[in-house]
């Protein structure tokens, strides 16, 4: 029996991963935290909306987030070094966001997508230096990605598999201790629910778990949209369920259970049709003086069930649901006329639910 030692580090790859955590922290020590925003419902109601404004990150989405803890994960891991080529599966604000913390560090950035994927997207990820590789089945990104890291030497991100333990989800002014810091002096800085929807699982798990930990009697419902499987597979059970399509709104919604999807972290769990978060965003529009994505109308469209559930039962408090993004990105599609008649999807039957709610409190549906 002989001895030995393998050393696997170098000074120099050592220094590299001191100063890249130095980067990506000074990063976010010169970011503001987002702002958390109230949206105005009738004061007689006794129940406060405020809305957590992700869009203001340096990259515009909740997915700046998400991108800055993976590359602390796979950068303390060891994973990625210096020169080492980043692959993600994404064709929207994660690939944007992980195309962004590659430039800072200087490393190359490959996105894998299908090809279908919009124009303004692709613009974006190469504007921070991203390159895009297209996929014809939008299935086949997975083992796509994996096998263009395999064949560069590089290192596969895979948000899916390691977003909700990349995040620390205990503080460290994740999302939900940023949240709840920011409620301290509102007259309910306890919500009485956070509703956030599921894409990679990451924020649903953050959020959950944090309440759970500073024992919070908050409670959390998650939105999802149609084709989505994740409501299927928490009512009944089974991390095992799939779909055949994708979700239309972007960023939220899988046709598989995804690794990082915490469902035991959850509470309650609400489908929502894709014409009711689309007729959403159109409605915000008018409340907010702003334009929001397709998720950020997913969230509200939850959100107002439950308000109109806490006012028949005579509560009040507060709720918070997060703005994902603007709608920028979305010109071409939620807020076209055309591209929505194109999915076959009638907004006038949501419009309606909306205005009736915010005229009376009631939430009448015909889902």
């Amino acid at each position: 029996m002989t001895g030995g030692i393998v050393d696997r580090s170098s000074e120099r790859t050592r220094a590299w991963t001191c100063e890249a955590v130095r980067m990506i922290e000074a990063d976010a020590n010169r970011s503001a935290d987002t702002h958390l925003l109230r949206y105005p419902l009738p004061p007689d109601w006794g129940i406060d909306l405020y809305l957590k404004d992700e869009s203001t990150h340096p990259t515009g989405s909740l997915k700046h987030r998400l991108a800055r803890s993976l590359f602390l994960h796979a950068i303390c891991n060891g994973w990625v070094v210096e020169d080492t080529p980043v692959i993600e599966a994404s064709s929207g604000s994660t690939a944007v966001s992980e195309a962004y913390f590659a430039k800072l560090l200087g490393l190359p950035f490959i996105a894998v997508m299908p090809r279908s994927t919009s124009a303004e997207k692709v613009t974006l990820i190469e504007w921070h230096g991203g390159k895009c590789h297209f996929v014809d089945e939008p299935s086949a990104i997975y083992d796509e990605s994996r096998a263009l890291a395999a064949s560069m030497g590089g290192h596969f991100m895979d948000q899916f598999t390691h977003a909700e333990g990349a995040t620390d989800w205990r503080g460290n002014n994740n999302i939900a201790e940023s949240t709840f810091e920011q409620m301290a002096l509102e007259r309910y800085p306890e919500p009485a629910w956070i509703v956030a929807g599921a894409g990679t699982g990451g924020t649903s798990a953050t959020l959950g778990r944090y309440i759970r930990y500073r024992r919070y009697s908050t409670r959390l419902a998650v939105v999802d949209p149609e084709h989505s499987v994740f409501f299927d597979a928490w009512r009944d059970g089974d991390p095992t369920r799939t779909g055949e399509r994708g979700s239309l709104i972007e960023g939220i919604g899988r046709p598989r259970v995804e690794p990082s999807f915490v469902g035991q972290a959850i509470d309650r769990m609400i489908r929502v049709d894709d014409a009711a978060s689309i007729a959403t965003i159109r409605w915000a529009e008018e409340v907010l003086g702003r334009r929001v994505g397709g998720s950020t109308g997913t969230n509200l469209w939850g959100v107002f069930g439950l308000v109109a559930q806490m006012l028949q039962q005579g509560q009040r408090g507060s709720i918070v649901t997060l703005l994902c993004d603007g709608g920028e990105r979305y010109a071409h599609t939620y807020y076209d006329d055309e591209w929505v008649a194109a999915q076959g999807l009638c907004l006038e039957e949501p419009l309606r639910t909306l205005e009736r709610f915010h005229g009376t409190g009631e939430w009448i549906t015909t889902g």
